[in-house]
């Protein structure tokens, strides 16, 4: 078996970073401190009212902050157990 002496490519991850371009644009991240500042959902925020928003929030909710939302919505409801995590 012939070995070429050409330098690897990984063409999966070049197409990954171009299609994450188009997607991102050319916008640079922004770090979001979630333990920082008022919370982007209200405390009386339902999950009913939560799935009737039909528009985009007027700025991001923050990852952890979306999690815990939910997880408290699935304790509520019975879905998640927090003793067994």
């Amino acid at each position: 078996m012939e070995r070429s002496n050409s330098e690897f490519v990984n063409h999966g991850l070049i197409l990954w970073n171009q299609t994450r371009q188009q997607w991102c644009g050319n916008t640079t991240p922004q770090k979001i401190n979630a333990s920082v500042g008022e919370p982007k959902l209200s405390l009386y925020t339902s999950y009913e009212m939560f799935l009737e928003i039909n528009k985009l929030f007027s700025q991001p909710i923050p990852l952890p902050e979306m999690v815990d939302f939910l997880v408290d919505v699935w304790e509520q409801e019975g879905l998640y157990d927090r003793a067994t995590t």
